[in-house]
């Protein structure tokens, strides 16, 4: 199957944050693509691991190494040449921000401009998508969606750094990479991912599946927080089609895009997980999840983005019905949970239904 135009087969592709959840997502469907790819890792983040799961590690370069640490990042850069960047690496919790405000700062903001400088030092042309967050606006909880014209800021430590990271590639961009530059980027932004494989600390989705796989319920914090969910081959889908668009059109440098779900995808947390709680049979909702008012940290209550952008430049739209995402995370972690498959053949079958979908309903990205 064409996607991208092709682009990606047997180009050299640099993945920084691999090991993550996103990251192991975009490793597994680069190979698939038939791209050549080296990760950047500071560790495997969760036990668990997806990455691990897959055995990823013997189908790529696979590097160890904190991007905070310029000299080791620079060289793994130089050494591999890629062709293309995706850089993902991120601290990426909230509540880990409140506990570590330094060490989020530092990893998003200092970790990202050490990308940025790496990228100075190469000698030949390679296209960089560098991944915040929707989080990255400031965020005034109103009811339509932010535009990338919109202000950045942020009320918490990793919605700050998300915000700050943008205002530093921007400043790379414009003061080292001007048109015409060997390099050409784009920032992408999005939120609210779910999906097979992510067991990531203090994310509602992970919470439930590592409860109901104990046969325990889960503890809901802020069941009427409004969310765009969308499945995390969504954004990637977005980052894929940016960064081939971007190798074609210098006149992308430097842009930012949304990435989003469709509108429809609006829906409360409780209702997330009523859905979710269908496909693990339980008898009684009640036997899946409680409520409870424990919010240590503030949390946006509505948070969604305009994509209108990404759909006049990019041609890029969101594919999957709500209704759909849904039922891929909920099999995933259940075949994983419950009949022992085996990981990456349970998340090629994923991708290869999230790309017939796309091709089945003439989206302008998948037939490229």
């Amino acid at each position: 199957m064409i996607m991208f135009d092709s682009v990606y087969s047997g180009k050299k592709v640099l993945i920084t944050g691999h090991t993550g959840f996103k990251g192991t997502w975009l490793t597994s469907w680069l190979l698939k693509l038939g791209a050549e790819v080296c990760g950047i890792s500071d560790e495997i983040p969760t036990q668990p691991s997806m990455f691990e799961e897959m055995n990823l590690q013997d189908k790529i370069q696979h590097n160890f190494c904190d991007i905070c640490d310029f000299e080791k990042t620079n060289t793994i850069i130089t050494n591999f040449e890629p062709d293309f960047i995706f850089h993902l690496a991120a601290q990426a919790i909230v509540s880990i921000s409140y506990a570590n405000p330094l060490d989020t700062i530092k990893t998003n903001v200092l970790g990202t401009a050490n990308i940025l400088e790496s990228l100075r030092n190469l000698q030949h042309p390679c296209v960089a998508v560098l991944i915040t967050s929707d989080k990255c606006y400031e965020n005034v909880e109103w009811v339509w969606g932010y535009k990338e014209t919109d202000a950045l800021g942020g009320k918490d430590i990793y919605s700050g750094s998300k915000g700050a990271a943008e205002v530093i590639i921007h400043a790379y961009q414009s003061s080292f990479f001007p048109a015409g530059s060997n390099v050409r980027i784009a920032t992408a932004r999005a939120g609210n991912v779910i999906g097979g494989g992510d067991w990531a600390k203090d994310r509602i989705v992970v919470d439930c599946m590592k409860n109901w796989a104990k046969g325990e319920k889960v503890e809901l914090r802020s069941p009427d927080a409004t969310r765009p969910w969308q499945h995390v081959l969504e954004p990637l889908s977005g980052y894929l089609t940016l960064g081939s668009e971007l190798a074609k059109d210098a006149t992308l440098h430097g842009e930012s895009f949304n990435f989003g779900p469709r509108s429809e995808q609006n829906h409360t947390v409780l209702d997330l997980l009523h859905d979710l709680s269908e496909f693990w049979h339980f008898e009684e909702t009640e036997n899946a999840y409680q409520v409870t008012d424990n919010i240590p940290f503030h949390e946006a209550g509505l948070l969604k983005l305009n994509c209108d952008k990404a759909l006049f430049h990019l041609k890029w739209e969101a594919n999957l019905h709500y209704e759909e995402c849904v039922k891929l995370v909920s099999e995933w972690y259940y075949s994983f949970y419950r009949e022992n498959p085996d990981a990456f053949e349970l998340t090629m079958s994923q991708l290869a239904l999230y790309e017939n979908f796309a091709v089945q309903r003439n989206l302008i990205w998948a037939k490229k």
